[in-house]
């Protein structure tokens, strides 16, 4: 039996949209054709890719969920399917309001969308010359954080989901050059005029909407427009509060930090995050790093301030 559009991302259906979103971008980074190494990358890539393009749009979703709580409202559209490439999932689409029962206007328009070769005469050429604006898309990338303040160009390549003129799904790969401008929050969206689906009839095209996500690492990650680093120091640095610099994402900045400052402790920067219109800010999250004791010199180094803090007791309960 073949997977739904929830187990191909491997979610519930009680999945939140954030949800949705990581598992899509997980299985994304596993499977897509250009650093895949799974010999059914390619095929894999293209269903979840339809399964996102369902699932991430509420309007589409909440017709996909009636769809999977009454699937027996379909089964006369499925033997159609056998003769005409019609089925109930195409009618579906077009034809029903979200109650049980069919509002039967929708054949009319799917007829004169697809031009589906029922009946003849002069109605239904008039519907067939009807054009249909193709539907707008969406696509979701992953880029350096560094473009967040320099703005890039970039060429990408997408695989997006679409629709052929019979209502079936398939993946058409575009490869675009993309101008990103400096100062784009985690989540804006990039749209591009007419690159989305095509027109039906001489109806424009749809546009394709991109959303940028930054590349998370060990060290730095980002919410919205304010950015996270974190920053190694050395225990005396922490302890006498010694002023450093800091290689940031803005630039090198030199940083004061706090007198006995503690492991995990957050350093504000004030507008040094996102340069959006509204500046995001900066955040330090300090990692004590303490040195290995190799030398005899270092040993006694470490004997002499564990001399100077005899009184010291780290597993005492605070």
């Amino acid at each position: 039996m073949a997977k739904n559009y929830y187990e191909e991302l491997g979610v519930t259906r009680k999945a939140s949209a954030d949800e949705i979103k990581k598992a899509y971008r997980k299985l994304a980074r596993k499977y897509h054709p250009d650093i895949s190494k799974e010999k059914d990358a390619e095929e894999k890539m293209q269903a979840i890719n339809v399964a996102y393009d369902t699932l991430s749009n509420a309007e589409k979703k909440a017709e996909y969920d009636q769809m999977l709580d009454h699937p027996q409202g379909f089964n006369n559209f499925g033997q159609g399917a056998a003769q005409g490439g019609f089925d109930g999932a195409q009618f579906y689409r077009q034809g029903f309001t979200g109650s049980e029962q069919a509002d039967f206007s929708g054949f009319e328009d799917l007829f004169g969308r697809f031009g589906a070769g029922f009946g003849g005469g002069q109605q239904q050429h008039q519907r067939q010359q009807r054009s249909y604006r193709g539907e707008d898309q969406h696509a979701s990338i992953e880029v350096d954080l560094d473009i967040a303040y320099h703005g890039s160009t970039q060429q990408i390549t997408l695989q997006i989901p679409t629709m052929n003129a019979y209502g079936e799904p398939e993946v058409q790969r575009k490869t675009l050059q993309v101008k990103i401008p400096k100062g784009m929050k985690e989540g804006q969206q990039i749209r591009l005029s007419g690159q989305g689906q095509s027109g039906v009839n001489g109806g424009a095209n749809g546009d394709l909407y991109i959303e940028i996500q930054y590349k998370d690492t060990d060290r730095v990650h980002v919410e919205g427009s304010d950015v996270y680093l974190t920053v190694d120091i050395a225990p005396w640095e922490a302890a006498l509060g010694q002023g450093i610099e800091v290689k940031t994402p803005a630039g090198p900045l030199n940083v004061n930090l706090p007198h006995n400052a503690k492991q995990g402790q957050q350093l504000r920067l004030k507008d040094k995050g996102i340069p959006n219109k509204t500046p995001g800010h900066l955040y330090l999250i300090l990692n004590i790093v303490f040195p290995p004791a190799h030398s005899e010199k270092e040993k006694q180094a470490y004997q002499q301030l564990a001399e100077a803090f005899a009184s010291f007791e780290p597993r005492s309960s605070h």
